[in-house]
């Protein structure tokens, strides 16, 4: 018998995760950073306690949900910084996949990145802080090991693409928060400006030998 294979009842609860986590969405979608406990439990047609049996509490739903997101854009900015451009597209590219994320579902962004201080029916809320700096610093990291592998950045690359990584990373988070909340320009003006600003040196450093192009 081949342990390694997960078991119906495993296979059973991924499934019955998904579809909470699911019905966890639809209510973000709707009620954003005030979204409740009992409001997913109520459109999972479930208890309360049966969804803390899952989650433990709201912080384990906002990490399950957050890597679910996560994992999903992850995914569109190496898409887009893969594609087969020139390296100036391809920034602009990856600037405005996220743009594009955080504008199509500004609700979800908005509980992941500004949690409220309460939830409804006085639930507890979240260290804003706490939840939402592990989500920049794993973006940065993944950038940045996009970064060292494709670009020859000379002596100390791997220092500077961390620095760059977690810099543009921080950038993008920082404009596209204000950009969201106030709309002063349209996206692809902001997507313009935001390469213009990181250009400098990226545009005169060198590809990696066998690596795909950035």
């Amino acid at each position: 018998m081949n342990t390694t294979q997960p078991t119906e009842q495993q296979r059973s609860a991924d499934r019955r995760r998904r579809e909470l986590l699911e019905a966890a969405d639809r209510v973000v979608l709707r009620d954003g950073p005030q979204a409740s406990m009992n409001a997913i439990a109520a459109e999972a047609g479930i208890t309360k306690p049966i969804l803390y049996r899952h989650f433990g509490d709201k912080g384990g739903l906002y990490a399950a949900l957050a890597k679910r997101h996560t994992d999903a854009l992850l995914d569109s900015l190496r898409a887009a910084l893969d594609a087969p451009a020139q390296r100036r597209r391809r920034v602009e590219a990856t600037l405005d996949t996220y743009l594009a994320a955080i504008e199509a579902r500004p609700q979800v962004y908005r509980f992941l990145m500004h949690p409220a201080e309460t939830g409804q029916g006085g639930e507890p809320g979240f260290d804003i802080g706490a939840h939402s700096a592990p989500l920049l610093r794993r973006m940065g990291e993944e950038l940045a090991q996009v970064i060292e592998e494709r670009v020859d950045l000379g002596p100390g690359g791997g220092q500077l693409a961390r620095v760059w990584g977690h810099g543009i990373v921080g950038m993008m988070h920082a404009a596209g928060d204000w950009w969201l909340g106030e709309r002063p320009c349209s996206r692809a003006e902001l997507v313009t400006s935001l390469a213009d600003l990181l250009w400098g040196r990226l545009a005169a450093a060198g590809d990696r030998t066998g690596a795909p192009g950035f």
